[in-house]
């Protein structure tokens, strides 16, 4: 089997992971106005999310560093992705032209 394979795989089990990270923290967000007492919904939330990342870290490195990096790509791509997304979004969302003022 060609090495590019299990790289391949391991990077798109990152993007996977990462959209199942910072989506759940998007989710929890968008929640914590709604919910009577926020503080256990973030702590739950962060360590759910957190184990669940942890636990695919795991099982995609399968003792592989090389793996884990290509995972790790993968999980910080969705993170600057989403960030720059959100950013512009907020950006439109602030700027004068579009508050009038």
């Amino acid at each position: 089997m060609s090495p590019f394979l299990p790289m391949a795989l391991a990077w798109l089990a990152g993007l996977g992971l990462g959209l199942f990270y910072f989506g759940g923290l998007w989710l929890t967000v968008q929640r914590l106005p709604s919910v009577k007492s926020p503080m256990p919904l973030v702590l739950a939330s962060f360590a759910g999310r957190t184990a669940v990342v942890v636990v695919g870290f795991y099982f995609v490195m399968d003792g592989r560093w090389e793996r884990m990096l290509a995972c790790l790509a993968g999980f910080m791509m969705v993170r600057l992705i989403l960030v720059s997304r959100m950013r512009t979004e907020l950006d439109s969302y602030l700027s004068p032209q579009k508050n009038g003022g």
